[in-house]
């Protein structure tokens, strides 16, 4: 039996996505998405407050080109992936990042700000398709 890794997530960019170029012409977009429990009164009486989780997201080639574009701090959006656990070493400590690297990304929801680009066209919803998604060599972080 082979395992699976696939992360969905429905959340607010916490920041405009960072894209970097790397040496092959190859895009890499960061940006960060909120995900909120809402929070709740339990029987008792006892008020359990929202819970917000961020999630550091990384998208690839022609989805971090379309990010670029498209994606803006405010936005809801829908993400799939999978998570990746990456490690180095800084100032003699080991240091851990766990992301999603997303395979597919939608807009559901745009602050009126980014209603359309400036020719008044409406923006895309969905990204472009992903054809190779494997990340690169590990070390171009």
């Amino acid at each position: 039996m082979s395992s699976v890794n696939k992360v969905i997530l429905i959340g607010n960019v916490g920041s405009d996505p960072e894209v970097r170029y790397l040496d092959r012409g190859v895009a890499i977009a960061n940006f960060n998405l909120a995900t909120t429990e809402r929070g709740y009164v339990m029987q008792n009486g006892t008020q359990v407050p929202d819970r917000t989780d961020w999630h550091a997201i990384v998208l690839w080639r022609n989805l971090a080109e379309w990010a670029e574009k498209y994606v803006r701090k405010g936005m809801k959006l829908y993400i799939e992936g999978k998570l990746q656990t990456r490690s180095w070493e800084k100032d003699g400590q080991v240091r851990r990042k766990t992301e999603v690297i997303a395979e597919n990304v939608q807009i559901l929801y745009r602050p009126q700000e980014y209603q359309t680009k400036r020719n008044d066209e409406p923006l895309p919803e969905e990204s472009p398709a992903t054809d190779n998604l494997d990340a690169p060599e590990a070390d171009v972080f």
